[in-house]
């Protein structure tokens, strides 16, 4: 009953616009089968408008969609809805509530046949953990148990792509991560080809196999989660993918100089005036040995971190991480040490850096 439809999807050129507001400008997505691939971007990117596009609820202005090689969107080509075999997850799971929870997954499926019916819900239940909640109604099981519904659902139908639209936005945090990992193993385990929107930076590196950035209503930049986090194209994409700690420097034939010392650049770097960028995990405190001296000039707790506020001999200000409590008062003077090479990019127009924090969470 497992068996694999999973489906290549591509979209080539989508543009968007409502009335004189231009959503999506050009954008450009490929995703294998089997594979999950988010759609990572800030609120009014356009993520939700280019998976309408990629269900059918709504037509490009132009490019092409294209699932398991067949045109469904595209110049002439509207294919409806119901015949792209597109499964959606929205956000909030959106569950018959006069129904049960077997009468929910059972919800397009060829009642004809009862007795199959009956099965391919008993399997399904299975698969996401729910054996015996099959008579249960919405509102006597958890928000967790009804997301997992709602994904047998989906998946009862046998979708060659199942779209899911921010599925975990309404779960408390503790639960949203429980359930968004054992969402995601269900459907790798089902070999289903899925795609992810989401505002959430964790959530898109953690369970996708593929982040496509979304920007401005283009993607910046797709590539492996680890790829896009460590190796960012562009300075703007550093920043919304993750916590920066951003250095005046000077790029040097591929070396990046800065107060915290000269580091090799991990791209490459036009020479001249530049940011280096550093990531919190790259950066440890000390109170005495190698790196450079700093003075501790304020701390805020977080639970899990600290952000310290320093000042180094130079006068350069600094804000970094620093797990848990690190066990300085203010004054005290540390060493900062950087581990492995940095990103760097060119000065920005006016020379705005960004402070921990501000970007990407």
């Amino acid at each position: 009953m497992t068996e694999s439809i999973a489906a290549a999807v591509s979209a080539t050129g989508i543009r968007k616009a409502f009335a004189d507001k231009t959503v999506l400008r050009g954008v450009d997505l490929d995703m294998t089968p089997g594979s999950i691939t988010a759609i990572l971007g800030p609120s009014g990117c356009g993520k939700t408008t280019l998976l309408r596009i990629l269900a059918g609820f709504e037509d490009p202005d132009s490019g092409t969609v294209r699932i398991a090689g067949d045109t469904v969107a595209g110049a002439g080509v509207s294919v409806p809805v119901h015949r792209r075999r597109v499964g959606l997850m929205p956000q909030e799971g959106a569950l018959f509530p006069h129904l049960s929870v077997g009468e929910n997954v059972a919800f397009g499926l060829n009642r004809a046949d009862r007795r199959r019916a009956d099965a391919e819900v008993a399997h399904w239940l299975g698969v996401v953990g729910l054996d015996g909640l099959a008579g249960a109604r919405p509102h006597e099981i958890s928000g967790g148990q009804q997301q997992r519904v709602a994904l047998a659902r989906a998946l009862a139908a046998r979708p060659r792509v199942l779209l899911l639209d921010e599925p975990f936005a309404a779960l408390d945090s503790g639960l949203r991560t429980r359930v968004r990992e054992d969402i995601a193993a269900i459907l790798r385990d089902a070999g289903t080809t899925a795609i992810l929107v989401t505002h959430d930076q964790a959530e898109a590196l953690s369970l996708a196999d593929s982040v496509a950035l979304l920007l401005g209503g283009a993607v910046a930049q797709q590539d492996t989660p680890a790829r896009l986090y460590g190796l960012p194209a562009t300075l703007t994409n550093a920043r919304f993918l993750g916590s920066t700690v951003e250095i005046d420097a000077t790029a040097d034939a591929g070396r990046v100089r800065t107060a915290l010392g000269t580091f090799a650049a991990k791209l490459p770097v036009p020479d001249g005036p530049a940011v280096a960028v550093l990531r919190p995990e790259q950066m440890h405190l000390g109170a005495d040995g190698s790196g450079t001296a700093a003075r501790v000039t304020a701390q805020r707790f977080y639970g899990a971190d600290t952000v310290v506020h320093l000042e180094l001999s130079d006068g350069t200000a600094l804000r970094m991480r620093s797990a848990g409590l690190p066990g300085f008062g203010d004054g005290s003077s540390v060493t900062v040490q950087v581990v492995g090479d940095v990103l760097a990019y060119p000065s920005p127009a006016g020379g705005q850096r960004m402070s921990l924090g501000e970007a990407g969470g």
